[in-house]
């Protein structure tokens, strides 16, 4: 039956490619209409690529785009629980949009990030750079500590924050301690607001970070704090925060602040994140990969 019916469905779609073909044959003017077509949408899809490439919204398109394959495939394969599954998460997701918006949004740009960047044999260099970032990262941290000057470090992960950054000043730096220190100092241009470090590189300062409005968070905290708590709930950034008030270290990750952190505590967390958590979860995937193909 299953036969049959596939035997079918490529007969009825090949009947219809030769009746079309037939009737852009007989009638040139369509032919044109055709062409007109095809090319608005390819340069509609260009410019829209252009736009949100490197943005959390381009990332978010990629995931929605990889459910819609999948939801292809399923119904080419005749999957139909997951392809009902998929179907009506994508009938539905508005709702769902609504109703649980910061977690089903990072979930899907987490699904249209790239993560494959450690098959290339550069591991060894690349950790031994991060490392010499974060131990910077920590020195400029704690050097403002020392002078309660408020400062706010955002570290952009896997989910690009491209959005984020073009709120700021662009520096596009080499990280150093006295950069970051310098940039903090108050009444200079760039204090206010948080320095966003993407890629190695100081991107830009004075960035504008979307805060965090739970009514959970402690009352005390001020915009840094509700700032670094509203970035990492909306991406997978970690932020450091110095506090004007107390010269406390806090870092906020996954949408929770660790308060009042020492230095070595900040080097292992965000080593933990920046470093050993991407090889696991790059060694996860492709033993999972080797799994799937024996």
């Amino acid at each position: 039956m299953n036969t049959s019916l596939t035997s079918g469905l490529s007969t009825n779609l090949w009947d219809v490619i030769l009746t079309y073909s037939q009737d852009l044959y007989t009638n040139p003017l369509k032919f044109l209409t055709l062409i007109i077509d095809i090319g608005l949408v390819v340069l509609l899809f260009t410019k829209l690529f252009k736009i949100v490439k490197d943005s959390r919204a381009g990332q978010l398109l990629r995931g929605i785009l990889l459910i819609i394959v999948a939801m292809a495939l399923s119904s080419i394969l005749q999957l139909n629980i997951l392809n009902y599954i998929l179907t009506s998460f994508m009938t539905y997701g508005v709702v769902l949009v609504v109703l649980f918006q910061p977690e089903l949004r990072r979930s899907l740009e987490e699904l249209g990030s790239n993560k494959l960047t450690r098959f290339f044999g550069l591991d060894k260099d690349i950790d031994t750079r991060t490392k010499e970032e974060i131990y910077k990262i920590a020195i400029a941290a704690f050097e403002l500590s020392k002078s309660r000057t408020g400062a706010l470090i955002v570290l952009e992960r896997d989910i690009a924050i491209k959005d984020i950054i073009s709120t700021g000043i662009a520096i596009d730096s080499e990280i150093s301690p006295q950069l970051l220190v310098n940039i903090f100092i108050p009444n200079t241009p760039l204090h206010d607001g948080a320095v966003v470090i993407s890629g190695g590189r100081i991107k830009a300062a004075a960035c504008m970070l979307p805060l965090a409005g739970d009514k959970d968070i402690a009352r005390e905290l001020g915009t840094r704090h509700r700032a670094a708590i509203g970035i990492s709930k909306e991406s997978d950034a970690i932020a450091v925060v110095v506090s004007e008030e107390t010269g406390k270290v806090s870092i906020a990750k996954d949408g929770v602040l660790i308060a009042d952190v020492k230095e070595e505590t900040l080097k292992k967390i965000l080593i933990k994140n920046l470093i050993i958590k991407k090889k696991i979860d790059s060694k996860g995937k492709l033993e999972a990969f080797k799994e799937k193909i024996k």
